[in-house]
C-alpha cells in the first residue's frame, strides 16, 4: 500500500443495520409506561433523557431505541441477543451521536435523522481486515 494509507489499519464492513421509527409510537409507550426510557436506555443516557426539555424528550428517545435497533441489524442478531442495554449513544463535543458502548469487539459507526414524525438511523460495524 502506498500513499496516505500507507501504515494504515485495513477495515472492512461487518453489518450495516438501519432502522426507521414513529416518534408518535415511543411517545405512546412512555405515555403507558412511565418506567419505558429506563427499560431502552442505560444509566448515562438516562441522565441525559432527564435533562432535555419536554418538546425534545420524545425525538431524542426515539432515536436513541432506534439506534439499538440499527446495531441489533449491523449485529446480525437483532434484538435478543443484543439487549437495549447493551448499546450506549452519547454526544461528542460537537453534538455528534457516538456509540459508546457495544457488544462488538470492532468499530461502530452511527448517523441519525429525522423529521417531525420519525427518526432514521443507520449503523455500520468495521472490522479488521485480514
Amino acid at each position: 500500500m502506498s500513499g496516505a494509507l500507507a501504515g494504515k489499519e485495513a477495515w472492512m464492513i461487518y453489518g450495516i443495520g438501519i432502522d426507521i421509527t414513529e416518534i408518535a409510537r415511543i411517545e405512546h409507550a412512555q405515555a403507558s409506561n412511565p418506567h419505558f426510557a429506563g427499560k431502552v436506555l442505560t444509566d448515562r443516557e438516562l441522565a441525559y433523557y432527564h435533562d432535555l426539555p419536554p418538546e425534545r424528550a420524545a425525538q431524542w428517545l426515539a432515536g436513541r431505541f432506534s439506534v439499538k435497533e440499527a446495531y441489533a441489524k449491523a449485529f446480525g442478531t437483532g434484538l435478543g441477543p443484543v439487549a437495549l442495554h447493551d448499546v450506549e449513544t452519547l454526544s461528542d463535543a460537537a453534538g455528534r451521536p457516538v456509540i459508546t458502548a457495544h457488544p462488538y469487539a470492532g468499530k461502530a459507526f452511527v448517523s441519525i435523522s429525522h423529521t417531525a414524525t420519525l427518526v432514521m438511523t443507520e449503523v455500520i460495524l468495521e472490522a479488521e481486515s485480514e
